[in-house]
């Protein structure tokens, strides 16, 4: 299959665009295989998975210019996207394995790089009204708390020394509280014209997340103390029993709201007005779709629980 006819029907030829997914691979990875030798098999790999990402991008991008051209609407463009998206994540994965086999930690963390961008789609072609807005700078919230602070301080009725003091003590427990800046920026954040969301994606909570949850307790504490109608949303591709306890710190902290697996998908719906749990289950298949050597060397290892979706 060397071409391929961009159209609204693309969303239900995912075997059309998995043939010509993987025969774009091939030929890159022949030309892979002839620049670097077996025991370069990291520059193999990204070389390969650049050249995947390439392609799928090349169709994306004729999607688009398609449905520019030709006004389709959102609920139109959106399950092409996510086809050609999935399918591309397909052969990127099985070429990757091709050259350099996955094993726990390599696999866990690329599914959790798949699937967030995966699970954003659908904001980007949403059909409700919803606006990305852009979070703001830790410099800027802690300036304004420390105006603010000062402006109170300043109505006391004690000493300028006494002021001072207070205002030292203030400064004390900033440098406690953190070193530096804060990250403020989240993985999405939006406005439905009533609420701003504030929304993390993670594949799943293992054993090394307390520097993480840490951290998110600390951004979505922050957020809930600006005046504004800031809700902070954790989203978990994983089931809930399967996750640790560091989701539960977040879950039961007062400062995040925790979805898992298939609500996760259903929180997804009531902010887009898409199911995509619904997409997922009618057109994800990766036993069927994987090559037949790539899910064996995936149940092998163990590692089918990640492509759980």
């Amino acid at each position: 299959m060397n071409s391929i006819s961009i159209s609204k029907s693309l969303k239900n030829q995912k075997s059309q665009i998995l043939g010509y997914m993987r025969h774009r691979s091939s030929e890159s990875l022949e030309l892979v295989r002839r620049t670097f030798s077996e025991t370069q098999f990291k520059e193999r790999a990204g070389a390969i998975n650049k050249a995947v990402n390439e392609t799928g991008e090349n169709l994306l991008k004729g999607i688009l210019q398609k449905a520019k051209k030709e006004n389709w609407k959102n609920d139109e463009i959106l399950p092409c996207i996510l086809m050609i998206t999935y399918c591309y994540y397909v052969t990127m994965i099985e070429a990757r394995n091709d050259v350099w086999p996955y094993e726990y930690m390599t696999f866990s963390r690329r599914i959790g790089e798949l699937w967030e961008p995966f699970c954003k789609i659908p904001f980007d072609y949403p059909t409700k009204e919803i606006e990305y807005f852009v979070p703001p700078l830790f410099s800027e919230i802690k300036a304004q708390l420390t105006k603010e602070i000062d402006d109170y301080i300043d109505t006391l009725n004690i000493s300028t020394k006494q002021k001072d003091e207070l205002r030292r003590y203030y400064h004390k427990v900033w440098s406690l509280v953190t070193s530096g800046e804060i990250k403020l920026e989240l993985d999405l954040h939006f406005t439905d014209g009533n609420s701003k969301y504030n929304v993390d994606f993670k594949s799943g909570f293992g054993s090394n997340e307390k520097g993480n949850t840490n951290r998110l307790l600390m951004v979505a504490t922050i957020y809930k103390n600006l005046e504004q109608n800031f809700k902070n949303i954790i989203l978990v591709r994983s089931n809930e029993e399967a996750n640790n306890h560091y989701y539960q710190t977040l879950k039961n902290s007062g400062v995040w709201e925790g979805y898992c697996g298939a609500a996760a998908y259903e929180k997804i719906a009531e902010f887009v007005g898409f199911d995509l749990k619904d997409w997922v289950q009618n057109n994800i298949n990766w036993q069927k779709d994987f090559k037949e050597d790539t899910y064996e060397h995936f149940q092998n290892n163990n590692l089918t629980q990640y492509l759980q979706w």
